[in-house]
């Protein structure tokens, strides 16, 4: 079950214990909290089951959806990921900023920067994988984490990047030491991406935040796609 899901259920069963503890105080009938369980229980295993935790991902994010700060962190996130793989020659394939339009895009979770991974899996396949590609998409990964700390001062998104680093990583047979090192380094790389670019990063947040076409978003940070 996704985390997501897990989430949901956590947040329901807490609601539910706090319905029977007051229902009393308001006369409520013991079968509200029962029946709420029964719904909520139902309804991620569903979600989990049939529609892969994407019904998590839609409702959480129409609910942060309400708060512009959080559309703005997700914004500066992403856009950092497009940025610093244009910057490493890696092509960027789509970009949703929520999980509405992933879906609409057929593409499962709360959606992000989509790169183009072929040279990377083949490599990975072939056990041939360089130290320069893993560094340069290890530097992409970390790209939104990287830009939320500079601008905040905190990291609220970035656990499926770190996810996929240490996954790719694992495979290669690094401790949880070396990822580790591996990360700071990648993040630090990216930090200096986007401070080197910042006028084009800058350029970027606008053109996606418009949802600009990915042609479009090239010729805001002044590349022909």
């Amino acid at each position: 079950m996704s985390q997501l899901s897990l989430n949901l259920i956590a947040l329901g069963i807490f609601t539910v214990t706090m319905t029977s503890l007051l229902g009393p105080l308001v006369n409520l009938s013991p079968l509200v909290p029962a029946i709420a369980t029964a719904g909520v229980l139902g309804l991620a295993t569903l979600d989990t089951l049939s529609w892969q935790g994407q019904g998590a991902n839609l409702l959480l994010d129409w609910l942060a959806g309400f708060s512009a700060a959080h559309r703005e962190r997700v914004l500066r996130h992403e856009a950092a990921h497009f940025l610093v793989a244009q910057q490493l020659d890696i092509p960027v394939t789509g970009y949703t900023l929520n999980a509405w339009e992933a879906l609409k895009q057929g593409y499962p979770g709360q959606g992000g920067v989509r790169f183009d991974t072929q040279e990377l899996e083949r490599e990975l396949q072939r056990g041939t994988l360089s130290a320069q590609l893993l560094d340069r998409y290890c530097t992409i990964w970390m790209a939104g984490i990287a830009a939320e700390t500079l601008h905040y001062g905190n990291v609220e998104g970035g656990s499926d990047d770190r996810q996929k680093l240490y996954a790719v990583l694992a495979s290669l047979g690094k401790s949880a030491t070396e990822c580790q090192q591996k990360e700071r380094l990648a993040i630090l790389q990216a930090k200096e991406y986007l401070k080197e670019q910042a006028t084009a990063y800058e350029a970027l947040l606008v053109a996606m935040q418009q949802g600009a076409a990915i042609e479009a978003c090239y010729t805001a940070i002044g590349i022909e796609a």
